[in-house]
């Protein structure tokens, strides 16, 4: 998808931009992100790390205090809301109750003077689009709250915008029902080549659905990326934390050895890192390893390959996979997944075992 760093190309500009509620505390720090046009990208992140306010300031509920928005290549900090063309989704669907369906999805045409007959086939088509086609009549009460969503979805679609903005819309339902509308909106976005920016705090959601996911905490985009680099290759110890699970050993750098360095755990023990926050012998580090990379059959470790002692604290059968939790390295929170496959036995709780990663799966990063 259309996964642009060129502001020229971009669709959505946020260019230094800050925003202050008292004047002294910033809630966005200095943003600078370009959005392409056609792309999902999702900003993700805990509550108050500056994402929803940035949605709200591109919807045009919140000012900037410093700094400039531009749509399609126009500034739209002066723009009020409704003359800013986009379509938006919330968590609490804002369905007006008294009206039926298909007037819900009128009102947004009536606003923009669309006459009686292209409003008709307009509202068709969305419903359809939603599989709500038979749901025209029906009032916001006699729905159920993933209908509900679908209809609110098909609002923010009806008057064709190119830019669709998404609060949490996902985060009232049940999680089948979640996931088969993540799928489904993503489809729809991609066939209807429209942009889309989703905010949500679910980690899972925000990988299986965007193009690109903007990781925020205080304010700032910790890390920007496609979802498998931002898994895979976290850039500083909170995206590490806060995507997916993740292990964390505590050390110091004692030898920088180029595409490695070489990590003295603070119980002694020596393992090899990648270098990605720590340049000097002597660094306090977390090395990172994710639980699938550790592995505790030795004829499956390659060469070149770690391996450390471990004590089964814990053993948890998950159907398609096994959990276990071990005592490494004085921590007691260190997480191994393996598969549930025929040449993996179960461990039991006291068992003393030898497990290894791959060095390039341990990343070094800040302390």
């Amino acid at each position: 998808m259309g996964l642009t760093s060129n502001a020229q190309d971009a669709f959505v500009t946020f260019d230094r931009v800050q925003k202050s509620y008292d004047g002294e505390t910033l809630v966005v720090k200095d943003l600078n992100l370009q959005i392409g046009k056609g792309e999902f990208l999702t900003m993700l992140g805990p509550s108050g790390s500056g994402k929803t306010t940035c949605l709200m300031m591109l919807a045009g509920f919140e000012t900037a205090t410093h700094g400039e928005i531009t749509l399609d290549g126009r500034p739209i900090n002066n723009i009020p809301p409704h003359k800013r063309g986009i379509g938006m989704v919330f968590q609490n669907y804002a369905l007006f109750p008294h009206m039926t369906v298909a007037e819900n999805l009128s009102f947004p045409l009536e606003v923009r003077k669309i006459g009686k007959s292209d409003r008709e086939a307009k509202i068709k088509r969305a419903l359809d689009m939603v599989q709500m086609g038979s749901f025209a009549g029906r009032r916001p009460s006699q729905l159920s709250g993933g209908q509900q969503q679908r209809i609110a979805l098909a609002r923010a679609l009806v008057f064709e915008p190119e830019l669709v903005l998404m609060d949490e819309p996902l985060g009232a339902l049940d999680k089948q029902l979640r996931e088969t509308l993540q799928f489904e909106i993503t489809n729809l976005a991609h066939e209807l080549g429209i942009t889309v920016v989703y905010v949500t705090h679910d980690q899972t959601e925000a990988l299986t659905m965007s193009d690109r996911v903007a990781v925020f905490d205080d304010g700032r985009i910790q890390q920007l990326d496609a979802p498998d680099t931002l898994y895979e290759e976290p850039k500083n110890s909170f995206v590490a934390q806060f995507i997916g699970e993740n292990n964390t050993l505590t050390g110091v750098v004692s030898k920088m050895k180029g595409a490695t360095c070489e990590v003295r755990l603070d119980d002694g023990e020596i393992i090899d890192a990648v270098p990605v926050n720590v340049s000097q012998v002597g660094e306090r580090t977390q090395v990172s390893i994710r639980p699938e990379r550790v592995e505790y059959n030795p004829e499956r470790l390659t060469e070149g390959a770690h391996t450390i002692h471990a004590e089964v604290l814990e053993f948890i059968y998950m159907g398609d996979i096994y959990r276990t939790r071990l005592r490494v390295a004085g921590h007691d929170t260190f997480v191994m997944k393996t598969r549930n496959a025929p040449d993996q036995r179960r461990l039991t709780p006291g068992e003393k075992i030898e497990i290894g990663w791959r060095p390039q799966d341990c990343r070094a990063l800040d302390a």
